[in-house]
């Protein structure tokens, strides 16, 4: 084993407290994004994921529609707006318990990485300002600096796992002596490319999986 262990951290619920997207709703609104509707549905979906939790397949539509409401977007725009909010809307969710486990992981040498089925612009701007090194999100296909709206990989469930092993074979790490933490159940298959899976804040299929297993269980309350 020669590569460099690594942590790996999924965004929503995991890193900060809710969806990064519903947070960022009533921006994407105001600058023509999403309509109202979309906002009342978007709020629909949090408060189902909460209560329940959704299936594999439920996030992957979800990802896939998130990715038609791009199409005609300029990815410029979409950037300026999540910049705008990083400050005063994103920063204020993050848990600070979960800040201090990506500096413990720092000061071992790791590398950190966001990794979440959220696009991945949104995703890479969350990294950069939190100071990760890398991020993983969703991808949707952009022709001359503009979202066609068409999906070219939602990383959530399997491809989610394959996305960490591309990751990691590109950036030589050692997968074995990683890290990764996620609160989902649908995020099972990514937690096991590790060495190290981390249940946080789990949902109670994910709670039950990680008893049976004997993975840790940690919880953030700030």
């Amino acid at each position: 084993m020669n590569g460099t262990p690594a942590a790996f951290f999924d965004l929503d619920r995991t890193l900060i407290r809710r969806s990064s997207v519903l947070a960022l709703a009533p921006a994407f609104r105001r600058c023509g994004l999403i309509s109202r509707v979309d906002l009342v549905k978007s709020a629909f979906w949090q408060l189902l994921f909460v209560a329940h939790g959704v299936s594999a397949d439920r996030v992957r539509r979800a990802s896939e529609d998130g990715m038609r409401v791009l199409a005609g977007f300029r990815v410029a725009a979409l950037r300026a707006v999540v910049e705008s909010e990083l400050e005063s809307v994103l920063r204020p969710l993050v848990y600070r318990e979960a800040i201090g486990l990506v500096g413990v992981h720092r000061d071992r040498g790791e590398r950190v990485y966001v990794v979440s089925a959220t696009l991945h612009e949104i995703v890479e701007l969350v990294a950069l300002d939190l100071g990760f090194d890398g991020a993983i999100g969703s991808t949707c296909e952009i022709v001359d600096g503009v979202y066609t709206g068409r999906s070219i990989r939602a990383a959530h469930g399997t491809n989610k796992a394959e996305a960490v092993r591309d990751l990691a074979a590109a950036d030589g790490l050692e997968l074995a002596l990683s890290s990764a933490y996620s609160d989902s159940y649908t995020d099972v298959p990514f937690l096991e490319t590790v060495g190290r899976p981390v249940a946080a804040n789990p949902d109670r299929r994910l709670r039950r999986i990680a008893q049976e297993r004997g993975w840790e269980v940690v919880r953030f309350a700030a």
